[in-house]
């Protein structure tokens, strides 16, 4: 049965944390990975295939991992990605050889592949539908914020080694694993999993990438992917933007990024769930996109580092509010299909995620301003296959 938010505030906690928790501890090996690389004697070039084998690890194992939430369970999924994430991190802190930390990242991202769509599909499944944007708004405040203190919290503990931001994220990866066996409960009862995992049994992984397809979900898994491709290629450029464009140092970038960040938590944490009751998911979206495109085109005319943190707060700010205004769309249109639906949402972020960065490497070597470019016109074709919605999905989406 749907409680609302204040009646059970225990289990959204345990599962905010969760994602906290692992966000936290991908932020904060970000500051020692320069010394680690220099210690393992590894080359730039082997730093960015472990960033890609990451993702493609997510993106192969999102499907499976979204059949297997409404096979098996929210809850055990949940345990075993925060299993898997303690692990991966532990193997990584500890490895001398590079096999060794291809492995580990291997496993960070299956883990991740099954934290996010089983923490959205349980997230989904015990809120409402007018309480579940407001949820959606402080599932994705909390992945924000274990980014923004994960790099100040791992350059603490890493003046005690340089590896011991890989342990410290291996114990609070356990310690949630742990709190989340004694106080999470499976949030359906099972006869309902029984039916819905008679629907996913005759599923297959080429079965869910056809039914992604399907106009009820392809058009927002498809701005999914443009919001991932474009993000991941203005974030992937940012630092380098702005060090060769204006000559910023170490310091005023995260500066930059750390307020960016900021003003984004506090908006999603505070007004997301109001402006959604407002305008509505669509509409939401649909401004966001609008703004993005402006602002990354302003990005390349702009100068003065007031100005350049001013349009990077709202620019991150527009991608902040665009990821919980299309999960909580997706939701309301997945019904009973909460797991498939939150883990193909995975498999297209990953996506992006993966062609993202290498786009913007491309066309930054061409000319620095390309990249922001290019993110505007991809954030234009998004808008304009959110006007395909009043054809096709409204109807379609139940209230």
């Amino acid at each position: 049965m749907k409680k609302s938010i204040k009646d059970q505030k225990t289990v959204l906690l345990i599962l905010l944390s969760n994602l906290f928790i692992a966000f936290l501890g991908i932020g904060l090996v970000i500051p020692v990975m320069p010394s680690f690389m220099n210690i393992m004697h590894l080359s730039g070039q082997t730093m960015g295939y472990l960033v890609a084998v990451f993702a493609a690890a997510q993106l192969v194992m999102s499907p499976f991992a979204g059949r297997w939430v409404d096979r098996y369970g929210r809850k055990k999924i949940i345990i075993a990605g925060l299993f898997l994430f303690g692990v991966s991190e532990l193997i990584f802190g500890s490895g001398t050889n590079v096999w060794v930390l291809y492995t580990a990242r291997v496993l960070g991202g299956i883990s991740a592949a099954f934290i996010m769509p089983a923490v959205t599909a349980y997230i989904a499944d015990v809120t409402t539908l007018e309480e579940r944007p407001k949820a959606m708004g402080y599932m994705s405040a909390a992945i924000s914020t274990g980014f923004i203190i994960g790099p100040g919290v791992g350059g603490f503990i890493a003046a005690y080694g340089i590896r011991m931001p890989f342990y410290f994220a291996a114990a609070i990866a356990c310690i949630a694993c742990i709190s989340s066996i004694f106080i999470l409960k499976e949030p359906l009862t099972k006869e309902q999993f029984a039916e819905i995992s008679a629907n996913t049994k005759h599923t297959s992984f080429f079965g869910d990438v056809r039914r992604s397809l399907n106009p009820l979900y392809f058009i927002a898994f498809a701005i999914v992917f443009v919001l991932a491709f474009g993000l991941s290629a203005y974030e992937t450029i940012f630092s380098l933007f702005s060090d060769h464009k204006f000559g910023y140092t170490p310091k005023d970038i995260a500066a930059i990024i750390t307020i960016s960040s900021i003003f984004g938590v506090v908006v999603q944490l505070f007004m997301f769930g109001g402006m959604v009751d407002k305008l509505g998911e669509k509409k939401l979206i649909q401004i966001c996109l609008i703004t993005g495109a402006i602002l990354a085109v302003a990005s390349t005319l702009i100068s003065g580092f007031w100005l350049v943190l001013t349009v990077t707060c709202f620019i991150f700010l527009a991608f902040d509010l665009l990821r919980p205004a299309l999960t909580t769309f997706l939701s309301r249109s997945a019904g009973k299909e909460q797991g498939f639906v939150a883990g193909m949402n995975s498999t297209y972020t990953s996506l992006g995620n993966i062609v993202g960065p290498a786009a913007g490497g491309i066309l930054f070597d061409v000319n620095i301003n390309y990249p922001y470019l290019f993110a505007a016109v991809i954030m234009v074709i998004g808008l304009g296959i959110t006007v395909m919605w009043k054809e096709r999905l409204q109807e379609e989406i139940p209230e």
